[in-house]
């Protein structure tokens, strides 16, 4: 199956992913450039790494947002977003012996979102405020993985206990609505998948 099919046949967790599910559905639909940046709504991935218990997940300290945030990044035209977030994820944390929970829905899709990005400043140039088209993944890692920085993005690389995420990020939409779904969501997911 292709992502947009992917996408149609994941069962919402919530209302906010039902309703972001149908506006990234209607987005890969009509816009043929929404795997890349220039689209002012663009497909963007996320991976949400929990170490094997479980009671642990990979924070960066995201250096446009200042705040500790998970990881992700840009589809730049790439349609497998499940080897972008494998990807984003080495390259913000160090993180190479991840592996990709697949049994979470259609094509490994753990969550939906639709995510506002304020205009900002990278690498000297402004970028405009845009949005990202998320789709999140669950990975799970060893806590005893070497980690480091990617210091164009990032200042920090940290494993937190799960509540921590919520208390350590400084985006109240994020900590609030999407952090706090993602640990709930967590907590339906069999433990021996993440073995």
């Amino acid at each position: 199956m292709t992502l947009i099919d992917d996408i149609r046949s994941y069962q919402p967790f919530n209302e906010q992913e039902e309703v972001d599910r149908q506006v990234i559905v209607r987005q890969m639909e009509s816009d043929p450039c929404v795997f890349d940046r220039d689209s002012l709504a663009h497909m963007a991935c996320s991976i949400w790494t929990v170490d094997p218990t479980a009671s642990q997940t990979l924070l960066v300290y995201h250096n446009i947002y200042n705040s500790w945030s998970w990881i992700g990044g840009h589809a730049d035209g790439e349609r497998d977003l499940a080897r972008v977030a494998l990807r984003e994820l080495q390259e913000e944390t160090g993180v190479v012996g991840a592996r990709l929970v697949t049994s979470c829905g259609p094509g490994g899709i753990f969550s939906l979102e639709v995510l506002t990005v304020d205009g900002h400043e990278k690498r000297g140039t402004y970028v405009g405020s845009h949005l990202h088209l998320n789709v999140t993944y669950l990975a799970v890692a060893s806590p005893d993985e070497p980690l480091r920085v990617k210091p164009d993005e990032n200042s920090g690389v940290r494993w937190v206990p799960l509540e921590d995420a919520i208390a350590l990020s400084t985006e109240p939409w994020i900590r609030d609505r999407i952090y706090r779904k993602l640990i709930d969501k967590l907590a339906l997911v069999d433990l021996a998948l993440l073995s």
